[in-house]
């Protein structure tokens, strides 16, 4: 059943926001309708002025108690009798969407969503986090820590509220839709993380933003080794099983514990002092193309240390010597502080991750 696609049923804040305006604008139409129709009336049958016509109706709606301006025949009597229970249908309606609207916060929501809408437009070059559970929480902790621009995009209420809590920019909506990935902008995005507890959801959420950007980089959660296969083949770029990565580290915790505190302090926490980054060494602006590691001095320049150089087609070299060549296409893999990082990507140019 792993392509079984669950039903929505319930609204999300933005749809119940969306509801209560159409609501609003309805009721307000009617009364408007309702008046226009007792001001036709009385103008057009009775005669009546436009002025007395319209103040006959206000009065009527408005059941203050005041007399006929002119007398009125027995079947503008009956058409004033159905005009005060229209009127009186019409105003209930629009009170009663009025006190939802007051009791559900929808002027203020109408604030917060214009503002945010703001912001999300203004979103380029940007990361997605589709589900803010578990998994999410963590991976949202080390964007804001990283400084890295990103939405969250999630269906639950209560994962919503926990995100706002946290000051993070979030979109409610199903991230396995092409209409929510659109809204979070997924066609500017650089970098999309799928971290939903359904392995289904994760498939779908990739195959959908690869669709609508297939430059994006796609990073999915992976709960079996069935379902890192079908991820990769539907385009993900990175699979992570937390169960296969949590039994990993278990094991080297166990057998290797001063390495592991080691690459605990650069892979994880919000206080660390050494970083890794991949640095893509670009033709138009990289320096240092064609010259080898130690001709390039990076070291001695940034103090950040180059680990490992992954070619263009995908040949991983850790630990190069200094006569290892730097070529185009060549991705960096270096550690070092935030400042010598900073000064590295200085030296090599704008940086493309």
């Amino acid at each position: 059943m792993f392509f079984k696609k669950p039903k929505v049923s319930k609204y999300t804040l933005e749809k119940n926001y969306l509801r209560l305006r159409r609501e609003l604008f309805a009721a307000s139409l009617l009364l408007v309708t309702v008046f226009l129709m007792g001001t036709l009336w009385f103008w057009l049958v009775e005669k009546w002025s436009l002025i007395d016509s319209a103040y006959m109706t206000m009065i009527t709606l408005s059941s203050v108690g005041f007399g006929e301006i002119n007398p009125l025949d027995d079947r503008s009597r009956l058409f004033t009798m159905v005009l005060i229970m229209m009127g009186l249908i019409a105003i209930g309606y629009l009170l009663n969407r009025i006190t939802e609207a007051f009791l559900q916060g929808y002027f203020r929501e109408s604030i917060r969503l214009r503002q945010k809408k703001n912001v999300i437009d203004k979103l380029s070059n940007h990361y997605i986090l589709c589900g803010y559970g578990r998994t999410g929480n963590h991976v949202a902790r080390e964007f804001a820590a990283e400084g890295i621009p990103f939405i969250i995009l999630d269906l639950e209420l209560d994962e919503i509220d926990k995100a706002q809590q946290e000051g993070y920019l979030v979109l409610q909506g199903d991230a396995t839709l092409d209409e929510f990935l659109l809204l979070a902008k997924v066609d500017q995005a650089i970098c999309i993380v799928a971290a939903l507890s359904s392995d289904a959801d994760n498939l779908y959420t990739v195959m959908s933003a690869k669709a609508l950007n297939p430059n994006i980089r796609a990073i999915a959660r992976a709960s079996t080794e069935e379902a890192i296969k079908k991820l990769e083949r539907a385009g993900a770029d990175a699979v992570v099983s937390p169960y296969i990565t949590g039994g990993k580290r278990l094991a080297a915790a166990a057998l290797r514990p001063q390495v592991m505190d080691f690459v605990d302090g650069i892979f994880a926490g919000e206080e660390k002092a050494y970083y890794l980054e991949e640095c893509l060494l670009s033709q138009e602006n990289c320096p240092c193309i064609g010259k080898t590691l130690a001709q390039t001095q990076l070291r001695a320049k940034s103090g950040a240390l180059v680990v490992a150089i992954r070619r263009r087609d995908g040949i991983l070299i850790v630990g190069p010597t200094g006569d290892s060549i730097l070529e185009v296409g060549d991705s960096l893999m270096c550690m070092g502080t935030s400042e010598q990082l900073r000064i590295l990507n200085d030296i090599l140019g704008p940086i493309n991750n």
